[in-house]
């Protein structure tokens, strides 16, 4: 078994080895890191207030990040958002497929959506198996599907394991004029119950930009292809369509994970609160999603 030390020598060698490529891929090489009180630019699309002890990486970066250490990106990223002594993340995306619609929002079956939801995954386990990657196991719903007509979010939580480790993301989409912004916060699952007051708090300061909220919809305007149920089961989603319907639980923590080791070694500032746990240290949290 690796000792601290040869933890702590290898994670600083991925982040020595990840930088220089970061730099190659950003001109000028800058890790563009807003710290709050600030406003947080979601792309041309929205804006969300970062309180004291936040900081976020822009789209541009956050794509940077994720190509130096080897993920896919969708090319949608418009942001990452963390808190600086928590265990937790939020990834920003923007699907611009048009205005949905929310006439099935009363029916939005949880018991059919999760059939659906489990198929899919038993079908896409196939194909992790050829990959070598371990099967996904739906444990089923931590929050089902719930709209709410007055802000038109969409809220759904899913609970399931892969290779033994317990997983769960809570995604968010936000309904607005030309598409949806697609919001998962990535947390242990014993530590959502802390967490999604304050991620719920941080979410009601999003806006979107004037023109762009679901009010101002007006005739001519493209319309989405499907609706509500469509959302939940991965329509939009970029991820669902490479990895299954419950793909994104994977992908978004293994992005979490290696974005924020490679941000905060490249913050020095950051470096401590980032690996302090490997000496046991109780007076810094660190992210570990």
């Amino acid at each position: 078994m690796l000792n601290r030390n040869s933890i702590l020598l290898a994670a600083c060698g991925l982040a020595l080895a990840v930088l220089p490529l970061v730099a190659q891929d950003s001109k000028p090489a800058k890790l563009e890191l807003l710290k709050g009180p600030a406003t947080a630019k979601l792309g041309a699309v929205a804006q969300i207030e970062l309180p004291a002890g936040f900081s976020f990486l822009d789209g541009k970066t956050t794509r940077a990040l994720m190509k130096a250490s080897g993920e896919p990106t969708s090319g949608r990223e418009l942001g990452l958002l963390m808190p600086t002594n928590e265990h937790w993340s939020v990834i920003f995306e923007f699907s611009d497929i048009g205005y949905v619609k929310d006439d099935d929002k009363n029916q939005l079956d949880a018991d059919k959506l999760l059939m659906s939801i489990k198929a899919g995954t038993e079908a896409a386990n196939k194909e992790r198996a050829r990959a070598g990657n371990p099967p996904l196991i739906i444990v089923g719903w931590e929050r089902p599907p719930k709209y709410d007509e007055t802000t038109h979010n969409l809220e759904w939580a899913i609970r399931a394991t892969s290779d033994g480790r317990p997983l769960l993301n809570y995604n968010t989409r936000l309904l607005g004029r030309k598409g949806v912004m697609e919001v998962v916060l990535i947390c242990e699952p014993d530590q959502l119950p802390k967490t999604l007051p304050t991620f719920q708090h941080l979410l009601a300061a999003h806006k979107f930009q004037s023109g762009e909220s679901y009010a101002e919809y007006r005739s001519g305007d493209k319309v989405a292809k499907y609706g509500l149920a469509a959302l939940v089961l991965g329509g939009a989603g970029v991820g669902a369509a490479k990895l299954g319907l419950l793909g994104p639980v994977i992908l978004f923590f293994k992005k979490a994970w290696k974005l924020l080791i490679v941000a905060f070694v490249a913050v020095i500032g950051f470096f401590k609160k980032m690996f302090g746990w490997l000496f046991g240290r109780r007076d810094e949290q660190v992210p570990r999603e």
